[in-house]
Order: structure tokens, then C-alpha cells, then sequence
């Protein structure tokens, strides 16, 4: 039988949620598992109501809405390829038909597709960033549209509305091997950047969160023994322990509340150092 992966400690502080979202409406994109998973849950330990999409495991988006249930808010499961124009106008008619507005959008889905650069193939580059940028692009376009027309709801939020793009620490990190996601990450920079200058003045409030390793099943496949995870993983962290998918949940249920309403056009790095460049820790 194979080794199973080897899954390191939770080692994060469990801290609580407070009801800060509270009535409002959210859709997370590629929430049936890893990052997308862990904000929808953590959305709705914050009081809202949750849309979660998926492109291929709907068993997983189903498992998470039942947990989004459980912990007592509405949740609707839409199946939606986030590059494709026609499907994205789709879930948001879903949205709306289901909740009536939308007050959070969190532009999560992403993939990765690994290559050379001289052996990556055009379907290879055009794959990456069709989901991974045009997607985001797609989604917070409608996300605007919306927002235009609700308008301000002082009882809801002090904002028309809330994107949160998801990036990640190879938005400045270059990555070898990955010259695809490390291209749509750090188009996602400016694009966010852009779009939060565009809208500011609507208060329509947009920022981005980019995290490190975080334990994912992506990342625990790669982490198949103990001596793995410290030598080669534990070097790139200077706070010493991986991340949990409750670490960026955390941090994008404040991006998504009145309590970060100052907070416009920035990227929060949630990556326990990993861009402090610690390959110079000791080198000074």
C-alpha cells in the first residue's frame, strides 16, 4: 500500500467569529474545498448567507453548504465555470433569484498547471490564465453591476459592496516551473488595484489577500513526511508552522466587514513571512 501523506499539526489558536457579517450575501467562487471552502464556513460562522460555486465536486460543495446550514444560514450551491461568460450570468441570476443581492464577493478559484516554460503549451498558458484572471475579471464585473444598483444600505454595511480577490504570495514571488499562475497572480495585483480606484468613489470597497502555504489538499499531497515538511517547507516560513484555511478566512471576513471600511486597494499577505525573503535570515 503507498505511504499515506504525511499531514502536519494544526498549530493554529482557534479564535472565534463574531457575527460582524451579519445579514449579508456572499458568493465564493471555487468554494467545494481548500481556501474556498474555509471562507465559506467562515463566512457563515459571520452571519451571512452564501452562494458557493464549483466547476467540478459538487459532492464537496454540497458537503460545505450543509455545514453552512448547520451553523444556521442559507447556503445555494451553483455550478459555474468562472472563465465562461454565459455561466457566470447565470449564477449571478441564481444569486439573486435565491437571495436578492449581493454584498461580498470573494473571486476564489483558481488552478495550477505545471510545466517548463519551454515545454508549457499554449492550452497550458491559456488554461491558467482563462480562471485565474479573466475569471476574476468576469466576476467582479457583474459583482460591480450589482452593487451600482443596490446602492449604499446603511443597516447592511457602510459600503455599496465588498471584492476579495484571491492571489497569492507569487503575485511578487516568481515561481519556476509555474510561469502561467505566477502570470495570473500578479496580473490579479493590478487588476484589483485598478478596479478599487475605479470604484472607490462609489464606496464600493476592493482589495486582495495572498496567501503562503497554507494546508490545502494541494499543499499536503506535497508534504509526504515529517523531514519534508521541516527541511524543505519550514525554511521558506519564518513563523515556523503552515497555514491553516482558517488563517486567510480570518482575515477575509475583516476585508469583508465595516471593521476594515477604511481599507481599499490592498493585498494582505497571510504567509507567516514566506515574502520577508528568508533565505537571508542569518546572511546579514
Amino acid at each position: 500500500m503507498p505511504t499515506p501523506p504525511y499531514v502536519p499539526p494544526n498549530e493554529m489558536p482557534q479564535v472565534p467569529y463574531s457575527r460582524i457579517l451579519e445579514g449579508q450575501k456572499a458568493m465564493i467562487t471555487g468554494a467545494s474545498k481548500g481556501l474556498g471552502a474555509g471562507i465559506a464556513l467562515g463566512f457563515a460562522k459571520a452571519g451571512a448567507d452564501v452562494l458557493i460555486n464549483y466547476n467540478s465536486d459538487e459532492k464537496g460543495a454540497r458537503e460545505i453548504a450543509e455545514e453552512v446550514k448547520r451553523l444556521g444560514q442559507k447556503a445555494l450551491v451553483v455550478k459555474a465555470n468562472v472563465a465562461d461568460e454565459a455561466e457566470v450570468l447565470n449564477m449571478y441570476e441564481a444569486m439573486f433569484d435565491t437571495f436578492g443581492r449581493i454584498d461580498i464577493l470573494v473571486a476564489n478559484s483558481g488552478i495550477q498547471i505545471n510545466a517548463p516554460i519551454d515545454e508549457m503549451t499554449l492550452d497550458q498558458w491559456s488554461t491558467v490564465i482563462d480562471v485565474n484572471l479573466t475569471g476574476q475579471f468576469l466576476v467582479a464585473r457583474e459583482a460591480i453591476k450589482a452593487f451600482k444598483r443596490q446602492g449604499i444600505d446603511p443597516s447592511i454595511s457602510s459600503s455599496a459592496g465588498k471584492i476579495i480577490h484571491m492571489s497569492s504570495v507569487h503575485d511578487i514571488i516568481p515561481w519556476e516551473g509555474h510561469v502561467n499562475y505566477a502570470a495570473s497572480k500578479g496580473g490579479i495585483m493590478l487588476l484589483m488595484k485598478s478596479i478599487a480606484m475605479e470604484v472607490a468613489h462609489l464606496r464600493i470597497r476592493v482589495n486582495a489577500v495572498s496567501p503562503g502555504a497554507i494546508r490545502t489538499p494541494m499543499n499536503v499531497e506535497k508534504i509526504t513526511s515529517q523531514d519534508i515538511y521541516e527541511d524543505q517547507l519550514l525554511r521558506l516560513i519564518p513563523y515556523k508552522r503552515i497555514g491553516e484555511p482558517d488563517d486567510v478566512a480570518q482575515a477575509t471576513v475583516w476585508l469583508a466587514s465595516d471593521a476594515s471600511d477604511y481599507v481599499n486597494g490592498t493585498t494582505i499577505y497571510i504567509d507567516g513571512g514566506m515574502t520577508l525573503y528568508p533565505g537571508f535570515i542569518g546572511g546579514g
